[in-house]
């Protein structure tokens, strides 16, 4: 059986053979090289600047590219920038860009295209929400400019020439070149986008291609078509010639598509993994992907730390994920995910090396319990859950409510499951008490997970707050910038700090997609950020 497996920096084998992702394909063929996949919601934008969810990534990423594109096996290959260099004191990053590279209208991509469509992320005007979060503390200026006190114009990135963008940061930052890979990093054509003002990203006719696809149709709530783009720059190494999404909600609706020949993937839940399991179709894709409670603090039960440690232990998480999910996912050991980053110099992980800090103990649940209730005053307490409306959520939020009114006496759940793009609008609004919220990373650094809650942090939303937690995150971004493995240390600390200490959080268990997926598809590997899977060197057998 065939796996698909996580490219990310500890490394990982797809079903590419080569540094690309790119697999020889000896023999023409008239098979149609046209593919279609699910997508478990709408695309809730196609603008980078505004881009926030995990389907609108998978899309846009096929269609635009940035300075470097993630191969198989998690390490930069080359996108619009042929190479680049950093000075001694880790301060000016230059890029040089490729001088074939082209918009699917035609105009040349250019270093003007890169430094416009950051100073646009961060311009206030925009309402960009990972512009100021991504670009802030890292390309100078952009905290400024982000909260208004500075122009758009004196962000630290220059268009030397048109293939020359140098950047300047505030300070030293390890893993920026992994960073460019990311949607908010995606260089834009300032005609385009003007010309089309506030539709800019809404419509199939309102968006623009750099990318090896290009959007043609796009039907709200249904579905939509990419195309090979022709005008891209490295077009040759594009097999397929039509890349197509599906909304599907229902794991049983996938499931019936794909064996009517509909679809090319599927996702699969309990209920079909052991119908399938024994399938060539089968695949499972492992993916640093957390799911996790977030605790909102502004709510006075949740800001009791015993009631926070109760519900973290109370979830019995091995039981989820061997019976409830049944999709290859993994329980949950910290908030940094397993496979995902080493050590530096070493093949060690970071969760190998910290060890669990994550826990389910029925008895220390209701010890916890009793305390947060006797310091409440309280003998009944009613929370919500806010989660997904989809299939698999549903079921695991129903668990959830079993496992914590079944040993949190005088406790009741009340479900909330709404649409994933509400979610994530009330997951950003502080509109929850308890979120079953998703975090995948947005580089391949600890970073990425451990500086979500700083105090009044742009993805903190749960009005957690420690100074001496945002201590220990600026001594590693700062101080520990250029010294691997204090800085590493350093997120160690803060990470036991965050769960031992604050149970600001309860990871519950780490992501795996259990699929059908069709056994002539070839090249397509999970990525550890961007796009969830690379198509820009798949192809299908004959």
């Amino acid at each position: 059986m065939m796996t698909f497996v996580l490219a990310a920096c500890s490394g990982g084998e797809s079903t590419s053979s080569n540094s690309s992702g790119e697999e020889e394909n000896s023999s023409e063929s008239d098979v149609k090289q046209e593919v279609t996949i699910t997508a478990k919601s709408e695309i809730a934008s196609m603008d980078p600047s505004l881009i926030t969810d995990t389907v609108s990534f998978q899309w846009a990423g096929e269609t635009l590219e940035g300075l470097f594109r993630l191969d198989k096996d998690g390490n930069l290959s080359p996108g619009i920038a042929k190479d680049s260099s950093v000075s001694e004191d880790g301060l000016t990053w230059t890029f040089n860009l490729r001088e074939d590279a082209k918009w699917a209208n035609g105009d040349p991509v250019t270093a003007h295209d890169f430094v416009y469509s950051w100073q646009r992320a961060v311009d206030p005007a925009t309402g960009s929400e990972y512009g100021p979060y991504f670009l802030g503390g890292v390309v100078k200026n952009a905290t400024a400019i982000s909260e208004g006190e500075m122009d758009p114009s004196e962000l630290g990135a220059v268009a030397v020439d048109d293939h020359t963008l140098e950047v300047h940061l505030e300070k030293p930052v390890p893993y920026f070149k992994n960073m460019t890979v990311f949607i908010t990093f995606m260089p834009l054509n300032q005609d385009y986008v003007e010309k089309h003002g506030d539709k800019f990203g809404t419509e199939a006719k309102f968006t623009l291609a750099n990318g090896p696809f290009k959007m043609t149709e796009w039907n709200h709530g249904e579905g939509w078509t990419l195309v090979k783009n022709e005008s891209y720059w490295d077009a040759d190494a594009v097999k397929l010639q039509k890349l197509e999404g599906k909304v599907i909600k229902e794991i049983s609706t996938g499931v019936n598509l794909y064996q009517s020949g509909q679809i090319d993937q599927a996702e699969l839940n309990a209920e079909f993994v052991d119908q399938y399991s024994t399938s060539e179709d089968f695949r499972v894709a492992e993916q640093p992907y957390l799911y996790f409670f977030k605790f909102n603090q502004a709510n006075e039960v949740l800001a009791n730390v015993d009631a926070r440690k109760a519900i973290s232990l109370a979830i019995d998480r091995q039981a989820l994920v061997d019976v409830i999910l049944n999709d290859g996912s993994i329980v949950a050991e910290g908030y940094v995910p397993s496979n995902f980053v080493n050590k530096p110099d070493t093949d060690k992980g970071f969760r190998e090396v910290q060890g669990s800090l994550v826990e389910s103990n029925e008895a220390k649940a209701k010890e916890h319990w009793a305390k947060a209730l006797e310091a409440l005053g309280k003998e009944e307490v009613t929370l919500e859950i806010l989660g997904d409306d989809t299939g698999t959520s549903q079921n695991a939020m129903a668990y959830y409510k079993d496992q914590l009114e079944t040993k949190l006496e005088g406790l009741t759940i009340e479900l909330v499951q709404v649409p994933f793009k509400e979610r994530v609008r009330r997951g950003q609004e502080s509109e929850f008490e308890i979120l079953a919220a998703t975090w995948g990373p947005d580089y391949v650094d600890p970073n990425t997970y451990l500086n979500m809650y700083l105090t009044d942090g742009q993805n903190n939303n749960m009005n957690f707050s420690s100074e001496e937690y945002d201590a220990l995150i600026a001594k590693a971004n700062g101080e520990y910038a250029q010294q691997p493995q204090k800085r590493f240390e350093t997120f160690l600390e803060a990470e036991r700090l965050l769960l031992e200490e604050y149970a600001a959080v309860a990871p519950i268990y780490q992501d795996a997609k259990a699929m059908l997926f069709r056994p002539s598809i070839k090249n397509v590997f999970a990525t550890a950020t961007g796009p969830e899977f690379e198509f820009k060197w798949a192809y299908v057998e004959e």
